[in-house]
């Protein structure tokens, strides 16, 4: 514990403490893939949180209230300390997620994180055709190389979520992907399309699938949903473009969820960097609670006092808490206007207008690299 922010219960607030915290340890990553919600000025090593700060963070998140930690990236495994980090998220009492691409672990590192207290791994595919998993991870051999690591997770006796990002490039290969995450032993299969911020939204005329592409995806999740009910469990996130509501994202502005950059920032949601106009508070300088009850970045769209209408009228304002700001941003150019997901919002015709994207020819991918993202800015 560093005394310069000792840590001391939240004051008596209706606000419930965040449920998770996302660590997102660094930007490095062997692979390529052109959907990274990473943003498009990727952090370099050197401006990554020492091990002290992340200790320091976790035993905080603890006393905050929040009950996970989900270390992510990037590629986590490229830190030297993640043993020492899952170490002290179990003696701080986190539940603990590894998000990981997997070809940088092995059957003693894996061994030595479920020794440590690891509690879950969440390995990501970028297909079930190997030849097209690599084409999209930009990185040879490494859809076989996590095939193996799916064997070791398992053997070490840790909880699999497979995770695939599904997209107009690989939606044909759906019914391959459940099938491939129910033969490797996952207890949870996560197909998530696309949601469009950082790399993805570079890329997004390239990776938007057609509604015809949406709706067998939407068909063959139901019926594997109920082929495998009771035996494993299958998580589906819809792309906002084709929604008549938005959903919550993150379960409402700082409301669940709490996100750290590498380089320290203090987040909403993983996202929140490309907003203008805001002050990101670090851990090197402030405390989470702090952070939580009193930022004014956090405080600025929480709750529905800063809603404009339709959103202020609606009887959907406490269930979707506005939707998304930064897919506002991104949009529109207003963090704070009415999600353009929304069937009620003036700008709604901008989804339809991106999905007729995917009747056009796939433009060539942009990958995720450091130096490609100085020419395309």
């Amino acid at each position: 514990m560093n005394a310069l922010f000792p840590i001391v219960p939240p004051p008596e607030s209706p606000l419930e403490p965040p449920l998770a915290l996302l660590a997102e340890l660094t930007h490095r990553c062997p692979l390529q893939c052109p959907y990274c919600a990473n943003p498009l000025e990727l952090e370099r090593a050197a401006a990554e949180l020492d091990t002290a700060t992340w200790l320091r963070v976790l035993d905080e998140a603890a006393a905050l209230g929040v009950l996970q930690v989900h270390f992510s990236g990037g590629e986590p495994t490229a830190r030297k300390d993640l043993l020492q980090l899952v170490q002290g998220a179990a003696r701080a009492g986190l539940y603990s997620n590894l998000i990981t691409s997997g070809v940088m672990l092995d059957a003693g590192s894996l061994g030595t994180l479920a020794d440590a207290g690891l509690d879950h791994v969440q390995l990501s595919f970028q297909d079930a055709d190997p030849a097209q998993a690599d084409r999209m991870g930009g990185y040879r051999d490494g859809h076989r190389r996590k095939l193996v690591v799916a064997g070791l997770i398992r053997a070490a006796g840790l909880p699999l979520t497979a995770n695939f990002v599904v997209h107009r490039q690989n939606l044909e290969r759906l019914p391959e992907m459940l099938r491939l995450g129910e033969e490797i032993g996952a207890s949870r299969i996560e197909i998530a399309h696309v949601q469009y911020y950082g790399w993805s939204l570079l890329n997004r005329a390239a990776l938007m699938p057609s509604r015809a592409q949406l709706e067998a995806a939407n068909a063959e999740v139901a019926a594997a949903r109920e082929r495998l009910h009771g035996r494993v469990t299958i998580d589906y996130v819809v792309p906002d473009y084709y929604a008549a509501r938005p959903k919550a994202c993150m379960g409402g502005w700082a409301r669940r969820i709490i996100n750290i950059s590498p380089a320290g920032l203090v987040l909403p949601c993983h996202a929140a960097e490309t907003l203008p106009g805001f002050s990101w508070p670090n851990v090197r300088d402030v405390s989470l609670g702090d952070v939580w009850h009193a930022d004014p970045g956090f405080t600025r769209y929480r709750g529905t006092a800063w809603m404009p209408d339709p959103c202020r009228s609606c009887d959907q304002r406490e269930v979707d808490w506005g939707g998304c700001r930064c897919q506002a941003f991104a949009l529109l150019g207003d963090a704070g206007a009415t999600d353009p997901a929304c069937a009620l919002s003036p700008s709604h015709h901008l989804m339809a207008d991106a999905v007729l994207e995917a009747d056009q020819p796939a433009p060539d991918l942009i990958y995720r690299r450091i130096r490609t993202a100085a020419l395309v800015r």
